[in-house]
């Protein structure tokens, strides 16, 4: 059972998505525009500043607060939901945990208040999985100064006309054991030297904002290291840690919507002189659908009080991960079913919901991460 706290912002999120997200949200999908006014209502609501203390202009609250917001919105839309995600558990939440006072006091209260997006540079066009191995991306100090040169891909938040910066992984030096040292660095939006490409043309996730990167001699202050220099991986890991139960959130509120749907079209849909819902075929696709919502949430709710209890979490989040993102797959496919031909059309919410399940059994950790994550923490990584 949710507090009574978690339960107030909850219903406060859940009317925000039916009211002003879901009345518009589906003509912006279409044009693959960046939602500016929703994003800037969800950051008078404090949706930006949920998980961030009251000092730096957030509201105080919890992980699991953004968690509740990540599923109400994506029961209606998952650009919203994502754009949100990755804003705070990419973007303010490695500042929250890393930063400097003076770096906190630059952004924290802009990022909080909606006014600012923040971004993560992690992944590169030739890397996946192996982070360490993958990267290319360098940066030398020079004078007081990084100098930074490679690229990023898929890269969230990182072209907005309200991004504020990108926090940019890259190799500063090498260990005594030759493995590379990795270091994040904070790039301001529109340094010398920062190219943002077009956004990417998606299958889903319309309405976010993708982009690849470029560093060519980009130059920022050495004040820019975010957290000790070298612990730029353990920063990321802990960061996919707690991302990942947000990911899982979003899914639950994918697969939840897809539910959503499904119920109030079975009812309204005729065939052979009944609602298709009178049907035990329907039903019984109709109560599996809850039937895996349902579970995930119970994943995700359990991640997130270990993690909040300051429990190890890193198992619990693989499998919460796992679980939701499968549960999303699932619920969309089905839906799409239920509602036919229809189902295919843009139109309809569910055919957003299929387009954009799949990236989520990726991004944060493919699928195939979870389960080794999973089976690492079973002790079986050594056979």
């Amino acid at each position: 059972m949710l507090s009574e706290d978690h339960e107030d912002l909850r219903k406060t999120v859940e009317a925000f998505a039916r009211d002003e997200v879901a009345p518009v949200i589906g003509d912006l999908y279409e044009k693959g525009e960046f939602p500016y006014d929703i994003v800037r209502k969800m950051g008078a609501m404090g949706l930006f500043g949920l998980p961030i203390p009251e000092e730096h202009g957030g509201m105080g609250g919890d992980y699991f607060a953004l968690c509740l917001a990540l599923e109400e919105l994506a029961r209606v839309d998952s650009s919203v939901a994502i754009t949100l995600e990755a804003a705070v558990s990419l973007g303010a939440m490695p500042l929250h945990r890393f930063g400097t006072p003076e770096q906190k006091d630059e952004w924290l209260p802009k990022l909080a208040a909606g006014e600012l997006l923040g971004a993560f540079g992690l992944t590169e066009p030739g890397g996946g999985s192996d982070v360490p191995g993958g990267m290319r991306t360098t940066a030398v100090l020079d004078g007081g100064e990084w100098v930074i040169n490679g690229s990023k891909a898929f890269i969230t938040n990182s072209g907005t006309a309200i991004t504020g910066f990108i926090g940019v992984a890259a190799i500063t030096g090498r260990r005594a054991d030759g493995k590379p040292e990795i270091s994040t660095i904070i790039v301001p939006a529109g340094t010398p030297g920062l190219v943002v490409s077009e956004k990417y043309s998606k299958v889903g996730w319309s309405s976010s904002d993708t982009r690849e990167l470029s560093f060519t001699d980009c130059r920022v202050p050495a004040a820019n290291l975010l957290g000790q220099r070298g612990r730029g991986y353990a920063q990321f890991l802990q960061t996919l840690d707690e991302g990942r139960i947000a990911i899982a959130a979003l899914s639950v509120g994918l697969a939840q919507g897809c539910v959503d749907e499904s119920v109030r079209y079975v009812a309204e849909r005729h065939a052979f002189g009944h609602p298709i819902g009178h049907y035990q075929a329907m039903q019984f696709k109709v109560a599996d659908m809850e039937v895996r919502a349902h579970t995930a949430r119970l994943a995700y709710y359990h991640a997130a009080d270990r993690m909040l209890r300051g429990l190890p979490f890193k198992k619990e989040a693989a499998i919460a991960k796992l679980v939701a993102s499968n549960a999303a797959m699932d619920n969309s496919r089905d839906a799409t079913q239920i509602f036919g031909g229809y189902g295919f059309m843009n139109e309809y919410p569910v055919g957003r919901f299929y387009r954009d399940a799949k990236i989520l059994e990726i991004g944060e950790g493919t699928s195939e991460i979870q389960r080794l994550l999973i089976a690492r923490e079973l002790g079986l990584g050594g056979l």
